[in-house]
């Protein structure tokens, strides 16, 4: 019976198939001969090429025209049929009838034709059928008398319009030609070291079971509906997907170590694991897709999904399963694998942007330590696309004047007064609002730009710095803090940076200080060591920033020409009215206020919140304090307001 089909140009190779001589068959009798007295059968199509009507031989018995074409529409080798305008076979010659395995009798050809057509009232065959399309071809599968699977090109032409006769069917047998595109096809969609299905395959699956269409009437190469993916079970379809992406972790070092062929090996034995882990969790019939994407990632893709806990456990049973050692061509190796876990309605994505997400999971995961599965987190992921886009917008932002500073007061802890400034730089985005530091500095960081801002950070708070001074004529003036990052020591002439911003602006050197963290200071020497001291020769301050959470090492203080230590806030966040004085934070703090003394360094505490917190951090020594209990950072003028008010 007929099981397949596909109408026009062949799915398998993307090209129409050729289409056959056109003939047309003045209308008879299936198998029926004309009686001797009958006049002349006449068919009302030109004979097939070679059969053309020759002069008669002396001697030989007369044949007329309509004779040979007759007896060469029976002998064609292609299967070929006449049919009325009810798409009944009118005639059929031997090579019909043997092809499709049935008997000569116009019933059984009909129903076989009918077969072959397609779904009754079929619109495209009834116009073929009554002149009114010029053709049409299909491709149809079909089950020969021992159960075999054959593939048949089916071409219909219509009837010729000046003369009677039917439409013309024929059929040509190509199982060969798709068994060769088959075998071709597989070596193409699967991988050659492990026989999985590679990425090419994976993506095609993928495509074919999400977006909005979903696996709804989806076939492949215009295969039978029992080839398409994933294939029917009884599990009803709950319109999710789901994707385990996995990436070995240390592959690299096996190839390095071991080479390729070893490589290799590994590789297949870990497909077959994976292979028996999808086996086991298959649900409802439907075992999920294994396939290698290429290198060391594999993949395990889910039809018809039943949440996050089932790929979550899929991703577990991966895991186990690889922590058993593996026999790679007499070597022993132990590898584990990061996994990357995203499940969701299928049409409510595509196949690129759930590998996307798939992908970035997989980088958490790595991230995170490796080894272990990470599920897919729309809000982190969000937090890492803006990211992104701040990342590409940042230089751009700096030359369209998108930042801001605020200012936060340093506070004498002894006396209450305002002695200077700590500058912090704000991004005013058009789209994402006001960002504190914490949300860009580290890309600029990364990519450099952080030279180009921190220099207008250093002149735009010299500026400031210098206003303040002005507007308050003989009375004694706040210095500005400026943080600096440790590219600007290494990448930039911040020697030069600090000259030109000191000389545009005004600004007397010893009212300019530069916080460095320890990171920056640690191991100084060479060229770090050179700009702090040229810095301090110049008479600006050098601050250590966040002291105490670094690598404290008390050993450089001695060494350096550092005038200040910023006690982190994690220390002062512990003097709180539950900890009794003389705990253990307090006794570090008071031990690292004595040592700084001793070396000539002035102490600054930041986070201070409470007064509590002020009276205690006095009593121990600490200098200054920073932080909410005094002002949030505010803007200039703010700041101008509070020293107006100091006097």
């Amino acid at each position: 019976m007929v099981s397949g089909t596909t109408e026009g140009p062949s799915a398998a190779t993307g090209q129409a198939p050729a289409a056959p001589q056109e003939h047309r068959l003045h209308e008879t009798r299936p198998q029926e001969r004309p009686p001797h007295d009958a006049p002349p059968y006449e068919p009302s199509v030109p004979a097939p090429a070679g059969c053309e009507a020759r002069p008669p031989v002396p001697g030989a018995r007369a044949h007329s025209p309509s004779d040979v074409r007759a007896d060469a529409f029976r002998r064609a080798p292609m299967a070929m049929a006449v049919l009325d305008r009810a798409g009944r076979v009118v005639e059929a010659n031997d090579a019909f009838a043997a092809l499709l395995g049935t008997g000569p009798g116009a019933g059984s050809l009909s129903r076989v034709a009918a077969e072959l057509l397609g779904r009754p009232g079929d619109e495209a065959v009834r116009a073929v059928l009554e002149g009114r399309r010029a053709g049409l071809r299909r491709t149809r599968r079909v089950r020969d008398a021992e159960g075999r699977a054959r593939w048949l090109l089916v071409a219909v032409d219509p009837p010729r319009a000046d003369g009677p006769g039917g439409a013309l069917l024929s059929v040509t047998d190509i199982s060969a030609r798709r068994e060769l595109e088959a075998r071709v096809r597989d070596l193409r969609m699967h991988d050659p070291v492990t026989r999985l299905p590679n990425r090419a395959l994976f993506f095609e699956r993928l495509a074919s079971v999400t977006g909005p269409t979903g696996p709804e009437g989806a076939t492949e190469h215009g295969e039978h509906p029992e080839d398409r993916w994933p294939p029917e079970a009884g599990q009803a379809r709950t319109g999710r997907i789901g994707v385990c992406y996995l990436d070995l972790d240390g592959f690299k070092a096996v190839n390095d170590t071991f080479g390729h062929r070893t490589g290799d090996l590994l590789l297949t034995a870990v497909a077959e694991r994976l292979i028996r882990v999808a086996a086991a969790g298959a649900r409802g019939g439907r075992t999920p897709l294994v396939a290698r994407l290429g290198g060391d990632e594999f993949a395990l893709l889910v039809p018809d999904s039943s949440g996050t806990e089932q790929l979550t456990s899929l991703a577990s049973a991966a895991l186990v399963a690889l922590e058993e050692p593996f026999d790679a061509g007499g070597e022993r190796l132990s590898v584990s694998a990061s996994v990357g876990v995203v499940e969701r309605p299928a049409a409510a994505t595509s196949a690129t942007e759930l590998m996307q997400d798939a992908d970035t999971t997989l980088y958490w995961a790595k991230a995170d330590g490796g080894g272990r599965w990470t599920l897919f987190d729309p809000e982190r992921n969000a937090h890492r696309m803006t990211r992104q886009v701040l990342a590409a917008e940042l230089r751009p932002a700096i030359g369209r004047g998108e930042f801001v500073l605020d200012y936060q007061p340093l506070v004498e802890l002894a006396d209450g007064t305002t002695s200077g400034v700590e500058a912090l730089v704000r991004w005013r985005h058009p789209q994402f609002g006001t960002l504190p530091p914490s949300r860009f500095i580290g890309q600029a960081e990364e990519d450099g730009s952080v030279v180009q801002l921190g220099r207008w950070v250093l002149r735009t708070a010299c500026a400031q710095a210098r206003a303040w001074q002005v507007a308050r004529p003989g009375r004694r003036a706040i210095f500005v803090s400026v943080n600096v990052a440790v590219r600007q020591v290494w990448d930039s002439d911040l020697v030069a940076d600090v000259a030109a911003a000191l000389e545009a602006t005004g600004l007397p050197p010893e009212l300019l200080q530069l916080e460095l963290t320890e990171s920056a200071l640690m191991g100084s020497a060479g060229r770090p060591l050179r700009v702090l001291q040229a810095l301090s020769a110049m008479g600006v301050r050098i601050a250590i920033d966040d002291f105490g959470t670094g690598y404290s090492n008390l050993s450089y203080l001695s060494r350096l020409p550092v005038s200040v230590l910023k006690l982190d806030g994690s220390f002062v966040r512990s003097f709180r009215d539950d900890v009794p004085p003389g705990a253990a934070d307090e006794v570090v703090v008071e031990a690292m206020v004595s040592l700084a003394h001793r070396l000539g360094l002035t102490v600054t505490a930041e986070c201070v919140e409470t007064a509590q917190q002020a009276r205690r951090l006095l009593g121990i020594g600490c200098d200054t304090g920073q932080g909410w209990l005094w002002s949030r950072p505010v803007g200039p003028e703010r700041i101008a307001g509070l020293l107006r008010r100091q006097g």
